[in-house]
């Protein structure tokens, strides 16, 4: 009798698998079923008939994908299945979830506050207080997605004070805010009038994304047409501050506060080639990091190549560069000397090498660019006569610095180019450096558009591909205005929407970019008299072999 008894009880609670039975497994198929259906109204019967139906088991423990499944069919669940919102049903899941134990996720919770913040103001702060304390009750990290809900629920509730509050704990929790949280902290700060919010959150939007989704430049769009932004802004400032400080930011922004004031003029327009606004003619900028994220960058990198050169190697070379600091061009030596050289008789170019090096002296008045090779080449090179002729005359004028045995060439002319705050003639990638930038990385991509010169050749003469004339990214003019770029899908920057928005009664004319970090619209000294042809799209350059390494 015991026995049957025994096996009539394993029987209730038989683990579910392929072929159980009993009341989990039959639950277990159940959820699967609706989860494959989006059916949240039929899991969650079966869930409460399983949990405290006639027939329910009383320790019935559902594996945590499964609660999780659930929480997640609620989230998007529609409304109409139910008599009462699905944050009731959600909860009780929950409720379940604790009462037997059974560890809480991230997933969890994140699905939970999702729930919870679309049932009502209510909701929306037991969100936000279940994201909040995941950290303190059960050890989790909360992530973007944990808040981004929470953020909704405040903006449609439009209440600003716990938007504020949730990104606050985003920055404490160090998760960064990206472009649908900068809308709705947009939007909220927008509708409640404050004008200083708004232009915060503008330059961290600025930051965060090159182009605007339509939904944001929507946002923007309301923002400016309203008559708190009529009101902001002062009449007086000094011109000299605002110009030093879009030169330290980098070129693009000023970041001093909203200037002039009086009715915003907001238009959808083209930007011509040059980066001419076919609004207010404006011509916009090209945006580089600035001088505290350059020397942070330099500092990355610097730190990246003691660890893995020989660091005695790589201090000499440092200290060198900073005895050195006339040169307008780095020059990635082995890139351009095999560049297009995988066929039969094709090998180390130098003939392509100087090539590059003529056409930088004659774009820079004579001046001599630097460039790194790995020193087992120039052993190689040094054993024929013409190519040690070049060889020496680069020598004799501090054009060449050899990376020593055992090093690798690219931390050597990567930290030369950022270093000297310079161009950069290559066309690798870069992007193994990319991935080694650690924290650096948010804004590696704006420096290599800014200052990497790519290259081709046609009939043996170096065509240089300069950084395009503006960058497609939110910019704020000296005199106030701003240029917002929305998202293109075609990829092409001729068909580019733009928001040009200005005051409407601007006294003040248009400017012509600044020059930030001496690498700016003087490109190229000669460029004036060269025209425009020598800049191409950087899709329309030659395609480059696979890019190796030297290291003996």
């Amino acid at each position: 009798m015991a026995t049957a008894a025994a096996a009539a009880g394993d029987g209730t609670r038989r683990k579910r698998g392929r072929g159980g039975k009993g009341p989990n497994s039959d639950l277990s198929r159940t959820l699967t079923d609706c989860t494959r259906r989006g059916d949240a109204a039929a899991a969650m019967a079966a869930f409460d008939a399983a949990v405290s139906g006639p027939d329910a088991a009383p320790d019935l423990r559902l594996a945590a994908h499964q609660y999780n499944q659930l929480l997640h069919l609620l989230a998007s669940a529609d409304r109409a299945a139910f008599p009462a919102h699905p944050a009731a049903a959600a909860r009780r899941v929950f409720a379940h979830m604790l009462g037997v134990g059974a560890p809480p996720s991230e997933a969890t919770i994140t699905s939970l506050a999702r729930v919870v913040a679309a049932a009502d103001a209510e909701g929306a702060d037991e969100a936000f207080g279940l994201v909040s304390t995941m950290r303190e009750k059960y050890g989790l990290a909360p992530r973007l997605r944990s808040y981004s809900p929470v953020l909704a629920a405040f903006r449609r509730a439009g209440e600003a004070g716990k938007a504020y509050a949730v990104e606050a704990h985003m920055a404490a929790s160090a998760v960064s805010p990206e472009e649908p949280e900068l809308a709705a902290l947009l939007e909220v700060s927008a509708k409640a009038g404050d004008a200083d919010k708004v232009y915060e959150y503008m330059h961290k939007l600025r930051r965060a994304v090159g182009c605007v989704k339509e939904e944001t430049a929507e946002v923007l769009e309301a923002w400016f047409r309203s008559e708190k932004a009529a009101t902001a802004g002062k009449m007086d400032w000094d011109a000299c501050q605002v110009k030093d400080a879009i030169v330290a930011n980098g070129g693009g922004c000023h970041q001093l506060g909203w200037l002039q004031s009086g009715p915003w003029m907001v238009q959808r327009v083209k930007v011509g080639a040059e980066g001419e606004c076919g609004g207010c003619g404006c011509r916009l900028a090209s945006v580089d990091i600035d001088m505290e994220e350059t020397q942070k960058f330099a500092d990355s990198i610097s730190g990246l190549a003691l660890e893995r050169e020989t660091k005695a190697n790589f201090s000499q070379f440092q200290e060198w560069l900073e005895a050195h600091k006339e040169y307008e061009a780095i020059v990635d030596g082995a890139n351009i000397a095999l560049y297009q050289q995988n066929f039969a008789e094709g090998g180390f170019s130098l003939v392509q090498l100087d090539a590059v090096v003529t056409e930088l002296r004659d774009r820079y008045n004579g001046k001599w660019p630097l460039v790194i090779l790995h020193n087992k080449r120039i052993a190689k090179l040094m054993e024929t006569a013409s190519n040690r002729h070049l060889i020496e005359t680069w020598r004799a004028n501090g054009a060449l610095y050899t990376s020593p045995s055992g090093s690798n060439d690219d931390w050597y002319w990567l930290y030369a180019a950022i270093g000297l705050n310079c161009l950069l003639v290559t066309n690798d990638e870069m992007r193994d450096h990319i991935f080694e930038l650690l924290g650096s990385s948010s804004f590696f991509y704006k420096w290599k558009q800014r200052h990497r010169v790519k290259y081709t050749f046609n009939k043996g003469k170096a065509v240089l591909v300069l950084p395009p004339p503006y960058s497609s990214e939110i910019q704020e003019s000296e005199t106030g205005s701003w240029h917002v770029p929305i998202e293109e899908k075609s990829g092409d920057e001729r068909a580019r929407t733009w928001l040009c928005i200005g005051r409407t009664d601007l006294t003040k004319p248009p400017c012509e970019p600044l020059v930030a970090n001496r690498v700016a619209q003087d490109l190229s000294p000669s460029e004036a008299s060269n025209g425009a042809g020598q800049r191409q799209p950087e899709e329309q350059a030659a395609p480059v072999t696979g890019k190796r390494k030297d290291r003996d």
